[in-house]
């Protein structure tokens, strides 16, 4: 047994998305892989273990916290200029070769990650919360790893900020269930997903499947959740127009209404031979979506150069009512009600009751919280 092994199996608890079968086997609900466990082995995840005929799943610690600009996660649509208090454990039901986050997400996967077990802090769904008062954060979001395979931990420290008036989000790849799903919807608000191609095969190579992304993203919309979708431009790798095409039109037959945000990848993890995504692409791109029938598309980790995709712009009139630069809310003009000022057509999102209270010019990065 390894050091991080160890380490993570002390914080551990029983687990609730699962059903007991035969000979103390059980299976697992929390995503999309659905694994069936025997007495004493894992799932795929690697953090979600049979115990004596129990799922014993991760619990009582982070290893991030952090207080995030909530334009980061991304979500634009979503009471912009607030402060998220964002936590993440570790492990993930992927192996994405180009993983950002690959140091949390690929603890007790990959060797090169065992060093992850440092960063494990204990703490309580109470200190959470509280840390996000203390940071004025309105959101409480689950990221850095996977969150659907901590769903049970999630919902502890959920129902904590709920009970003080806070929002909470997911920050996922998409690979969920129905299961799973009805367990977050009471507390959960937001759901950003990650629709990484439009390929099977390319899906099955990071260790999942194209069509569990697609329902996921739909079973999210059919909860009611605010949905916003994000797809890491790729060279060589999901960057053809044809692909674009296919996600474009995918969302914009959902909902017209959901954001895409076409982000730029660069070298990282095990991913180093294609080059960093240029401007050039990800506005082709962003042209792709637009010329799909998406109402909100946006361009992302290369702020300054891809002109209006940064910002919001009402569907109806293009007046701007949302500036950005990065991470930076400049302006806000939206109304009350989330209406051009200009048009009074309405915005698709989640927006402030009180405009007067959006931040304004702030920090735009990542603030640590101890």
């Amino acid at each position: 047994m390894s050091s991080l092994q160890k380490v993570l199996d002390g914080l551990t608890a029983e687990g609730e998305l699962y059903e007991s079968l035969e000979d103390n086997s059980v299976r697992c609900f929390a995503c999309g892989h659905r694994c069936l466990i025997r007495d004493g082995k894992r799932g795929i995840c690697q953090v979600r273990f049979n115990q004596g005929g129990k799922l014993r799943v991760p619990w009582g610690y982070v290893a991030a916290l952090q207080s995030d600009p909530i334009e980061k996660k991304p979500f634009f649509h979503m009471l912009p200029g607030a402060n998220a208090l964002t936590f993440g454990m570790l492990g993930c039901d992927y192996h994405c070769g180009f993983c950002q986050n690959w140091l949390t997400s690929q603890a007790m996967r990959d060797p090169a990650s065992d060093v992850s077990a440092q960063l494990v802090r204990r703490i309580s769904p109470k200190q959470v919360t509280g840390y996000a008062q203390s940071c004025n954060a309105t959101v409480v979001v689950s990221s850095y790893n996977e969150p659907l395979i901590t769903s049970e931990w999630a919902v502890a420290i959920f129902k904590e900020a709920k009970a003080n008036g806070l929002m909470c989000a997911y920050v996922s790849n998409g690979n969920n269930t129905m299961e799973v799903m009805d367990y977050l919807r009471p507390y959960l608000d937001a759901y950003k997903i990650d629709l990484k191609c439009m390929n099977d095969k390319k899906y099955r190579s990071l260790g999942g499947t194209l069509q569990n992304t697609l329902d996921g993203i739909r079973r999210a919309r059919a909860l009611g959740l605010w949905v916003e979708v994000v797809t890491l431009v790729i060279p060589g790798f999901n960057d053809s127009n044809e692909e674009l095409w296919e996600a474009a039109r995918f969302l914009a037959g959902l909902s017209v209404d959901i954001p895409w945000h076409v982000t730029a990848f660069h070298k990282d993890y095990k991913m180093t031979d294609p080059e960093n995504t240029d401007a050039r692409t990800l506005l082709r791109a962003a042209e792709i979506g637009r010329e799909a029938g998406l109402k909100y598309v946006y361009a992302g980790n290369i702020p300054g150069h891809v002109e209006e995709y940064e910002s919001t712009h009402c569907p109806h009139c293009n007046t701007r009512v949302v500036k950005r630069s990065g991470y930076i809310i400049r302006e806000y003009l939206l109304t009350t009600e989330g209406k051009c000022p200009k048009c009074e057509e309405p915005v698709a999102g989640i927006w402030p009751k009180d405009p007067s209270q959006v931040g304004l010019n702030g920090f735009g990065r990542p603030l640590p919280v101890w």
